[in-house]
């Protein structure tokens, strides 16, 4: 039994508008569904560390920044060192077990930092940890020359 064959080979031009029209809602597609929302933050450039051997913790913590004009940063706002105090205070009143972390800027002054120490130390914090970056390259860093 022979089938008969209509099928022809096309051999004009690929009209290129349905292709444009397909990726054109694609693009719509994926960018509706993209987080295309800006967070805001400010920016902290942490001290490097070259050590593989950095401490984690495994009960809650705070964090609280420290840029390099020395302002304080909790709960995502601007806060001051006396306000500050008193919601260490009162985070310590709800968890005794708490640690800080202080993420501050390797630029930044020290003593705003050296406070925040202090005042965790006083508010019954006993752990008190620097965040720091890991150094980009793991092996011994060449020693300088001495002129």
């Amino acid at each position: 039994m022979k089938f008969p064959r209509n099928a022809k080979l096309f051999r004009g031009q690929l009209d290129a508008a349905p292709l444009v029209g397909v990726l054109f809602l694609l693009v719509i597609f994926l960018l509706l569904n993209s987080t295309l929302v800006f967070t805001p933050g400010i920016q902290i450039a942490l001290p490097e560390v070259a050590g593989a051997d950095l401490p984690g913790l495994d009960q809650p913590t705070l964090v609280v920044a420290v840029d390099r004009r020395g302002q304080y940063y909790f709960n995502h706002q601007i806060i001051a060192a006396a306000d500050l105090g008193r919601q260490l205070n009162e985070a310590v009143r709800k968890l005794p077990d708490l640690s800080l972390i202080i993420e501050a800027d390797r630029a930044g002054q020290v003593d705003p930092s050296i406070q925040l120490s202090q005042m965790a130390r006083n508010c019954g914090i006993r752990k008190v940890l620097w965040a720091t970056r890991p150094a980009l390259f793991s092996g011994q860093t060449p020693a300088r020359p001495t002129p």
